[in-house]
Formats: structure tokens, C-alpha cells, sequence
């Protein structure tokens, strides 16, 4: 018998949508009790998009899947897999990734979602990459989708400047070529009380309560100093895992939540910033939708290459982190 040949997963084509609607920080200054200085200098955010009433999360999710398809030369029916990150699904059920399925023409393959907050699209492409290595999937969609201004509470001016909408999706293809190196997913479920939305089904609605839930949760000094650190170690547990050095990474592609979180996890990997992708000024913080955004901006406008190195990490609630070492 011969050498059983490797099966990696590799991005064959990426795609992302962002709502019409755009609000900038002067907006919300007529809002809340804030100013587009305060947040600038705090976070890094110009202004961001906002869904159109009627407008979900499946239909940002359907755009991006489709500019990411036609990207790669795939057709719906061709699909084998369907994974969405999100934690604004359009409704309970069935899975956003089921509506989207049957809108893409792909019915019969596995769909479904995952909910790891911020985490969720890096999440969604570990879990996938995992379906194409074994086998079980040649042609894989994943997304990262939200509407997460939806869940905002637009009186409470520490939150409702932080996020925006939007969609990014890769299609994976099952090559002997890597691909997607390694992939590292962490979680610890104790950190819940500093970033949260306290309802839910079981839990409840509590539809007494003002803003009932609308809400964002979040203590952000804490929130910060744990992204730092937490980050700050997948970029060296990736790297190992992968057998490769802070040099060989041409790119970062991280989640776009905080100006100087990112910045601090670029020092981390001695990168300047020019080796930064960063979105944050235009989208704010998209959650699941940020790193998939933010890799089809920089393939669209020729700064990523084929056959250059990408990092990409995400931290969200949960907490949830993750990371992906990547050849384009």
C-alpha cells in the first residue's frame, strides 16, 4: 500500500456584505451622552453599518455566501458542508445555516450553526476544517454573520458605540497542498460575567424588564486585560503547533473589536501595522462577522496574495478564543 496522501483544507474564495446604512460616531453623539473623540480614542471606531428594518442575519449571510462562491467557481449544489457563526440567528430554529442552505440551492448537505460569540467564524472554519482532513466534505461554506446592533441597549453609552452589522464567508476545498496549517479553539465558560446577554428561552425573556433583551452586558476594562493575555499566548501555542515563527507570518488578520488590543497583539508578533489588516474604523465591531470581513477586503484589494501566510484570531463572550495559521 502507498503513502496515504494528506488532505488539507485550503481557501478557494472569500466574499463579505456590509448593510447600505452606515452610522457614523457623530450619529450616536445625538443618541447617548458621548463624542466621536471618546471614541475613537478608546476603541479605534469611525462608524459602522447598520441592517435595514427587515434585514437579518441570513440574508447579510446569503450575500457574502454568494460573492464567496462565485469567488471560488462553486456552485450551491456542490456544497457539502454549511457552518455559520453567529449569535443573532434569524430565528430559533431551524439554523441560520439551514435557511441559508436552502436559499444557495445546497439542500442535503450538513448545515448548521455555531455560537461562540466574537470567536464564532474562526470556530466555524476549525470545525470545518476538520470535516475536509477526515474526509467527509470536499467543499465546505463557512460564514460569519450578525446583527448584532439589534441586541444593542441605545441608551447605555459604553456598549451601543461598540457594534455594527455585517457577513463574511470563505468556501474550503479539500487539497494535498496546505491550507489551513492548524487551528486552535479555547473556551472558559467563567468569565461570563463580564460579557453577556443575560436572556434567552430557557433562562427567559423577562419581558417585564426594560430593553428586555436588547442588551449587551460588558465590563470592558476587564473585558481588555484578559483579551491581551489570552491572545498573547494563542499566537505562540499556534505557531508552535504549526512549527513555524513570528516571521513567517505575513499578515494578521484579527477580529476587529479594539484598536489597541490589536495593536498589542501585533507587537506581540513584531509585526508593524502595515501587516495589520484593520477594519475596525469603518465596521466597529461586527463579532463573528469581523475576521471574514476583514480577510475578503484585504484579498479584494490586493494586499493579501496566494501563497502568503495569514493569522487570524478572534476573542469573544464566553470567553471563547481562537486561531487560524493559514497559507492563502
Amino acid at each position: 500500500m502507498g503513502d496515504r496522501v494528506l488532505i488539507y483544507s485550503r481557501i478557494a474564495g472569500t466574499g463579505s456584505y456590509l448593510p447600505e446604512k452606515v452610522v457614523t460616531n457623530a450619529d450616536l453623539e445625538k443618541l447617548v451622552d458621548t463624542t466621536d473623540e471618546w471614541i475613537a480614542s478608546r476603541t479605534g471606531i469611525r462608524q459602522r453599518h447598520m441592517a435595514a428594518e427587515g434585514e437579518t442575519t441570513g440574508d447579510l449571510a446569503f450575500y457574502a455566501a454568494t460573492r464567496a462562491l462565485e469567488a471560488a467557481g462553486v456552485k450551491g449544489p456542490e456544497l457539502d458542508l454549511i457552518v455559520l457563526g453567529t449569535t443573532t440567528p434569524d430565528i430559533i430554529f431551524p439554523s441560520t445555516a439551514c435557511l441559508l442552505q436552502h436559499r444557495l440551492g445546497a439542500n442535503g448537505c450538513a448545515a448548521f450553526d455555531v455560537n461562540a460569540a466574537c470567536s464564532g467564524f474562526v470556530y466555524a472554519l476549525g470545525v470545518a476544517d476538520q470535516f475536509v482532513r477526515s474526509g467527509q466534505a470536499k467543499k465546505a461554506l463557512v460564514v460569519g454573520a450578525e446583527t448584532l446592533t439589534r441586541m444593542l441597549d441605545f441608551g447605555d453609552r459604553s456598549t451601543c458605540v461598540l457594534f455594527g452589522d455585517g457577513a463574511g464567508a470563505v468556501v474550503l476545498e479539500a487539497s494535498e497542498e496546505p491550507g489551513i496549517f492548524t487551528t486552535r479553539l479555547h473556551a472558559d465558560g467563567g468569565y461570563k460575567h463580564l460579557l453577556y446577554n443575560p436572556v434567552g428561552v430557557s433562562a427567559g425573556f423577562r419581558p417585564d424588564e426594560p430593553n428586555a433583551g436588547v442588551r449587551v452586558l460588558m465590563t470592558g476594562n476587564e473585558v481588555f486585560k484578559v483579551a491581551v493575555k489570552t491572545l498573547d499566548r494563542i499566537v505562540d501555542e499556534t505557531l508552535q503547533a504549526a512549527g513555524m515563527q513570528e516571521s513567517d507570518v505575513d499578515w494578521l488578520i484579527p477580529h476587529q473589536a479594539n484598536l489597541r488590543i490589536i495593536e498589542a497583539t501585533a507587537r506581540r508578533l513584531k509585526l508593524s501595522m502595515e501587516r495589520v489588516i484593520v477594519t475596525i474604523d469603518r465596521h466597529g465591531n461586527t463579532s463573528s462577522g469581523s475576521v471574514p470581513l476583514a480577510l475578503d477586503e484585504a484579498v479584494r484589494s490586493g494586499k493579501v496574495q496566494r501563497g502568503q501566510t495569514l493569522l487570524l484570531e478572534a476573542f469573544g463572550g464566553g470567553f471563547t478564543w481562537a486561531s487560524a495559521l493559514l497559507r492563502y
